[in-house]
């Protein structure tokens, strides 16, 4: 089985749409999975990656199911008590989590004070546990840290989403931290990750990253990628964001 996590395009966040450039990540990204052979298609319900599933749908003359769990992930949490100021789940300065041990653990990083006043670790079980639904929809069934391979296959669905519930998706089926993939990934604007299984005994499954962040299409026409999921490279850059 082979899983494409696609993000969408270089987004207007008011608008819950794309920009102009957006719209051509968004073609150029239509172009290349126009040419594969994909059996079923998912989309986040939020209008940014509609509207990049919409063109890739149209050209292949398909349809997708919009399931809402694959909205971004963006359980907010009290990040200073003193002021209530709220942050998104993943917003963190390096000097702040990387100073805190339980973020390292795939187990017990949600037992940090501020996740669980905000109930992150609910919202994060609630969307797992409805990947592993479609999973075993596909013929995939959680078992422990693996997959048992009930119906094993070499069927492509596509998932339309976003960075930070994509880094969700992956912290489940490689049984890593999701902080370790918040803060230490950007899969840019349009890019396309790919997982295959691995059934090296029969029945027993695993997923594995055959390609993360992919935007070969863009590079493929000279397009250069959007600066979304980034920070500034030097302090000193303006330009660039920093919080």
């Amino acid at each position: 089985m082979r899983i494409l996590i696609i993000r969408h395009a270089d987004p207007d966040y008011e608008k819950d749409s794309l920009t102009p450039v957006g719209w051509k990540e968004a073609e150029l990204l239509s172009e290349r999975l126009k040419k594969e052979k994909i059996d079923a298609f998912y989309c986040s319900p939020l209008g940014r990656a509609q509207d990049t599933a919409s063109l890739t749908l149209k050209k292949m003359n398909r349809t997708a199911v919009t399931l809402d769990w694959l909205r971004e992930f963006a359980p907010p949490y009290i990040k200073y008590p003193t002021t209530g100021e709220k942050h998104i789940s993943w917003d963190w300065l390096p000097e702040d989590w990387t100073a805190r041990d339980y973020f390292f653990d795939a187990g017990h990083w949600s037992d940090d004070p501020a996740f669980c006043d905000a109930k992150v670790r609910e919202y994060y079980d609630y969307v797992i546990q409805s990947l592993d639904t479609l999973l075993a929809d596909h013929g995939y069934r959680r078992d422990g840290r693996m997959y048992a391979a009930e119906k094993p296959n070499r069927d492509t669905i596509a998932l339309f989403c976003h960075f930070g519930l994509e880094c969700v998706l992956l912290s489940h089926l490689l049984n890593v931290s999701p902080m370790i993939l918040w803060h230490g990934t950007a899969a840019a604007p349009s890019s396309v990750t790919t997982l295959y299984t691995e059934e090296r005994r029969p029945g027993k499954a695993y997923f594995r990253i055959a390609s993360f962040g992919d935007i070969s299409h863009l590079y493929a026409t000279g397009e250069q990628p959007s600066f979304s999921a980034r920070f500034c490279e030097t302090y000193d850059c303006a330009s660039e964001r920093h919080d």
